[in-house]
């Protein structure tokens, strides 16, 4: 098979109230030690990744995983675990499961947050991390936009009709050809009768908007020790127009971090979606410093 075919896996991981499954697509050779792990936003999915992954497969195993409650993924019977620290469980279950002992992890959003939990751990598998339009600090403006949809019960006549909603939510993403935008949005849609529904569990939202202001402010505070702990090489990508990663919290990072760099993307807000080519030669660029 080709390397520049994707690969849809599951893998069983465990969580409180029991074992669900993990979807993950992955591309490249699967005997690749160097592998590349690809974790996505709140409600999207792996597949957010696909342009990316065709990029990095000649040279990468690219593995891209939906998280629970998302994508081909399986739903949790108690909606309290769809927090960070189930995420990072599920991602050292996929991590043992592709049989390497270290990985490079670019993360979008949640799926830097993830990354960031998983970083700051003793031997952690981790060896670079790219965090796309994220920190341990993430502004109340923002967290205020997504409380506005996320969760919420959405029906569609029509693939167009769904990805024309997702724009309305999503257009800080930055400009994208129709082609383009309707290729990110397809995996996140799907047929339930005669029209189409979001990819994921919408008890996310209660999750997501029942976190109390002291869970809040401890869970920041473990974020940001995981970020000094972190000996690897860290870049954070930040769009311009970013309401979720300010300057300020930028600024705090790169103070707080060991060998941690940062670029910004200009036209963008959150967050970049690196299926364009000056984007992903940024990723290029970074995570080619581990070359052989």
């Amino acid at each position: 098979m080709s390397s520049h075919v994707p690969r849809l896996s599951n893998v069983q991981c465990l969580s409180p109230s029991g074992l669900h499954r993990m979807a993950y697509t992955e591309w490249g050779d699967p005997e690749n030690s160097r592998v590349l792990v690809c974790v996505h936003g709140l409600t999207r999915c792996g597949r957010d990744f696909d342009t990316l992954a065709k990029a990095f497969a000649s040279d990468y195993r690219v593995v891209c995983p939906d998280v629970v409650g998302r994508g081909q993924s399986s739903w949790l019977v108690n909606p309290a675990g769809y927090v960070v620290p189930q995420y990072v469980s599920d991602m050292v279950t996929l991590i043992a499961r592709l049989g390497v002992s270290s990985v490079d992890w670019f993360g979008t959003s949640m799926g830097g947050l993830i990354g960031l939990g998983l970083a700051g751990m003793p031997d952690t598998p981790i060896r670079s991390l790219l965090l796309n339009d994220v920190g341990p600090h993430i502004d109340a403006p923002a967290l205020a936009r997504i409380g506005q949809y996320v969760g919420i019960p959405k029906r569609f006549a029509s693939l167009d009709e769904g990805a024309d909603y997702l724009w309305s939510i999503s257009s800080a993403f930055g400009p994208h050809t129709r082609e383009e935008w309707l290729a990110l949005c397809e995996p996140l849609l799907k047929a339930e009768g005669n029209g189409y529904v979001l990819r994921y569990d919408p008890s996310i939202g209660a999750a997501f908007s029942g976190v109390p202001p002291d869970a809040i402010a401890a869970g920041e505070a473990i974020l940001w020790a995981s970020l000094a702990a972190f000996s690897g090489r860290t870049l954070v990508v930040r769009g311009e127009q970013s309401d979720l990663l300010s300057r300020t919290t930028l600024e705090q990072m790169l103070a707080h971090a060991q060998h941690a760099r940062a670029v910004e993307i200009a036209g963008v807000g959150h967050a970049p979606t690196f299926v364009h080519a000056d984007q992903i030669q940024i990723a290029r660029r970074f995570f080619d410093g581990y070359a052989d």
